[in-house]
């Protein structure tokens, strides 16, 4: 059966991804201010970063309008499949949905799946991995859809960011806090319950809390992880990135470890140095 896999940009994807005709990324956009740009292979991750570090004004993203999703979707195709930001962070999803009926409107009816991951960047990469994979082995969109359902509901996701300045720049965090664990260096480890950012531990300095998240991970990941795999998006940091790599592949518990940076949105949300990890 011929496909099409559809995420909207903060599904981050390793080269051979990039390059597969299958897949279609639908940009968000991110905003400083006054200044826009569009999240797609034009976007310049050290300028953005510069910019933000530079402006006193939280950086937003706006997400893609229905019309965007139904336009990845007109395609000669028997099936599509789409993977968004978790709907508790984005309107990514609610927008999907709206372009999937757009399209079902005006169209002659094909299969689509539009999932939430419940999760951002590296999770939806983990999604997108599964799917390209299922997709190429031939299976039925009955059988796509219930594993990869399956997949999202089971798959751990956590992150450790360098600096919560745009956490209090957005009004997310308030200013003592972020003063204070600037000051102290305390570096709280996140991750997802349902779509929803939880605090799951927090340690002083960045190197201790990523092992930390390390840990956790390793420990919620259960004990049949032979055939799990762990992605990890890296923000402008490469040695960082592999560094929590080799953890998990000293660890010797799991399929395949990825790295990949950032794009566009992982990058205004985990800002310079973050580190976000999935695991399924």
């Amino acid at each position: 059966m011929t496909y099409r896999l559809i995420g909207d940009s903060c599904t981050d994807l390793d080269e051979n991804l990039k390059k597969d005709e299958n897949i279609k990324i639908v940009p968000l956009t991110l905003e400083i201010g006054d200044y826009q740009v569009i999240d797609d292979e034009k976007f310049d991750q050290k300028d953005f970063i510069k910019r933000m570090a530079e402006s006193k004004i939280g950086p937003k993203s706006a997400c893609p309008s229905p019309d965007a999703f139904k336009e990845a979707l007109e395609c000669d195709t028997d099936m599509a499949f789409i993977v968004t930001l978790s709907e508790h962070l984005s309107g990514s999803y609610q927008s999907a949905e709206i372009g999937k009926k757009l399209y079902e409107e005006e169209y002659e009816k094909k299969d689509i799946l539009v999932l939430s991951s419940r999760s951002a960047s590296a999770g939806q990469y983990r999604l997108m991995l599964e799917l390209d994979k299922l997709c190429k082995e031939g299976l039925s969109f009955e059988e796509i859809s219930k594993r990869m359902i399956k997949l999202r509901d089971e798959m751990k996701t956590y992150f450790v960011l360098e600096s919560l300045d745009t956490l209090r720049k957005n009004g997310r965090l308030s200013a003592v806090s972020a003063f204070i664990a600037s000051a102290l260096n305390i570096k709280p480890v996140m991750g997802a319950v349902d779509g929803v950012i939880v605090k799951k531990d927090q340690q002083r300095g960045m190197q201790k809390a990523l092992v930390k998240m390390v840990e956790l991970a390793i420990s919620e990941a259960g004990e049949n992880t032979s055939e799990k795999i762990v992605c990890i998006t890296h923000i402008n940091n490469e040695e960082r990135g592999e560094s929590v790599a080799k953890l998990f592949r000293d660890s010797n518990k799991f399929k395949d470890v990825k790295v990949v940076n950032g794009a566009g949105v992982a990058t205004l949300y985990a800002g310079d140095g973050g580190i976000v990890l999935a695991i399924g």
